[in-house]
């Protein structure tokens, strides 16, 4: 409604009042009817929009800019940071450098003891592996981060596996609630379970079945984490996961990148034995020398009738391990609420600042400096705090920046935060991850959700994307389970909202093969390469748009009545309503 038009109505009203024009009855009437236009007139913008159109949050929006976003990334990918991996002195600097610059922003210690960081206790296991399939004809000694990679996090000198029955449980899943059931109460107990990746993809004619496993999204039920605590549950004495690039979402070598070095993981005496992974290749030999053909096995997996396979072929393990008890820190900022009540009411933006270190074994340059994974997540993170002190009147509600450590290793930080949370999850509205979505090739007409359809938080990245003149768009590679493969997940695991969005590939000027092959390239030749430094090319406009649409839509939660909640029927959904319950 133009807003002139409202004053020129009202302006009548005033002048036929006094004037006899209007019948007392009548003029009460009017008055009403007045107000009540006006109201609907003014909740044009009510919702999420009043806030998002804050004319405070767009002026503060305007310190996220080039400079001071490519000036962070530079500095964290630099090599003086030595590739950012926990528990090293790369890693200490990088803790050192977020903790100087939330200061120099403002910002609070965000750790209710008053200090910036939050201790994460881990064991560092190195494991040197020698394994073997052998049968009564054959005996094939496998090479280590060729034919196979494994480790052991148990806490032991050596952990030996001798000539134990392998059994191909096809997916490795236990789901209930779709009716499957890949074990059929055969006992795996110390035994090493063998299981595909992913989750079922069951067809309906031509297209995925919905009503299985999402379609052809992956559920937790596809990824690598839960094929290995299945198989704890279950007993086994381990879990060998078969690699296939397009189920996987990446390619064997992000695998084989730093197998041999140093893993951390958060201490637990109940792990298995043997946690490995193999290529296809080697599968298909594994299988061979059980007198079958993988491709056979794979099928009959696809079927809900499927029975586990005892093959032909034992497994031998020898593992070395050494060990030793190592700490690291998420950094956590806090900036308060001014709500007296509100204040205890947060909003938590996360992004992983830990890479993968260096490697001495590679000629060259050995350092992986993770520019994009996620030296630019963790920039557009201090940018955004800087964004929200910037405003003239604080939020309602405290938002927290947390800097999480070891997610490559497995969402450590992440996990380690929400099993020790700073903060009551019940009071927590939500969290905002912000990982490797560096988009470097320009502005988008397009954001991407990844995990769209699980909250209403959709709704509000939609009305702040249109700001921009952009849309949203459902993650296009739904198979490839990105909504588990970040520190966002173990939130959501706890019921919090979790967003997480990712650049898009609509680019403007251009169109969506060109932005969706800067995609694949990046995921093909850089993602966990050595490769993955700043390029001359890189244009920084596409990353300072989409870092604004996040600022005002952590600031909308942090002004606005309503909680943001899971949508029905997301697996979420029930840890939120009982917690909420409590």
């Amino acid at each position: 409604m133009n807003l002139s038009l409202i004053k020129i109505i009202f302006n009548l009203l005033i002048y036929l009042l006094p004037h006899g024009k209007l019948m007392i009855k009548d003029q009460i009437s009017y008055i009403i009817l007045f107000l009540l236009f006006f109201a609907r007139c003014s909740s044009e913008k009510s919702g999420w929009d009043q806030y998002l159109y804050s004319a405070d949050v767009l002026k503060a929006q305007e310190v996220i800019a080039e400079d001071l976003l490519l000036n962070h990334i530079a500095i964290l990918s630099s090599d003086e940071f030595e590739g950012r991996k926990p528990a090293t002195k790369g890693g200490r600097k990088t803790i050192q450098y977020l903790v100087d610059e939330f200061e120099k922003s403002g910002l609070l210690p965000g750790n209710p003891n008053g200090q910036w960081t939050q201790k994460v206790n881990m064991l560092g296991v190195k494991s040197f592996v020698r394994t073997q399939f052998i049968t009564d004809d054959e005996r094939w000694a496998m090479k280590t981060g060729i034919d196979i990679i494994g480790n052991s996090y148990l806490k032991q000198k050596k952990i030996n596996l001798e000539k134990v029955d392998l059994v191909f449980c096809g997916y490795g899943v236990f789901a209930p609630e779709y009716g499957w059931d890949d074990f059929k109460d055969v006992d795996v107990k110390d035994k090493v379970v063998v299981v595909l990746v992913n989750d079922p993809p069951i067809k309906n004619g031509m297209n995925y079945d919905a009503n299985m496993f999402k379609g052809s999204a992956m559920t937790y039920y596809g990824r690598w984490s839960y094929k290995y605590e299945e198989a704890l549950r279950r007993g086994a004495a381990g879990a060998i996961v078969i690699h296939e690039t397009e189920p996987a979402g990446y390619p064997f070598t992000v695998l084989q990148s730093g197998h041999d070095s140093e893993h951390l993981s958060i201490e637990n005496k109940n792990s298995l034995k043997f946690e490995g992974w193999i290529p296809v290749n080697t599968a298909k030999r594994l299988f061979s020398m059980s007198g079958l053909l993988f491709s056979d096995m794979k099928k009959k997996a696809l079927s809900k009738s499927f029975k586990p396979q005892t093959l032909d072929a034992k497994f031998i393990s020898r593992i070395s391990n050494t060990y030793r008890n190592v700490s690291s820190e998420n950094v956590v900022a806090k900036i308060e609420g001014s709500d007296p009540i509100l204040k205890d009411e947060y909003i938590i933006y996360t992004a992983h600042w830990d890479h993968l270190g260096s490697n001495n074994k590679l000629s060259g340059d050995k350092i992986y400096n993770g520019a994009n994974d996620n030296a630019s997540g963790t920039s557009m993170v201090l940018t955004a705090a800087r964004a929200f002190r910037s405003l003239e009147e604080s939020t309602r509600r405290s938002i927290l920046f947390l800097a999480l450590t070891a997610e490559e290793q497995g969402l450590l930080g992440a996990k380690y935060y929400n099993q020790n949370p700073l903060y009551p999850h019940k009071k927590t509205l939500a969290v905002i991850n912000v990982d490797a979505m560096g988009n470097t090739y320009g502005r988008t007409k397009d954001l991407i959700i990844v995990g769209k359809g699980n909250s209403n938080l959709d709704q509000i990245v939609e009305s702040a994307a249109k700001q921009n003149k952009k849309y949203t768009e459902a993650d296009p590679e739904p198979e490839k389970g990105y909504f588990y493969r970040s520190d966002h997940f173990e939130f959501a695991k706890m019921g919090v909202p979790a967003l997480y969005v990712d650049g898009g590939i609509d680019v403007r000027g251009k169109n969506k093969e060109f932005g969706r092959s800067k995609k694949t390239e990046y995921v093909e030749n850089h993602y966990h390469s050595i490769s993955d430094e700043i390029k001359d090319e890189w244009i920084y406009d596409g990353m300072i748009e989409d870092t604004k649409i996040l600022f005002r839509v952590g600031y909308a939660i942090s002004q606005h009545n309503e909680w943001p909640s899971w949508n029905e029927g997301t697996e979420f959904k029930a840890a939120r309503d009982a917690m909420l319950a409590e």
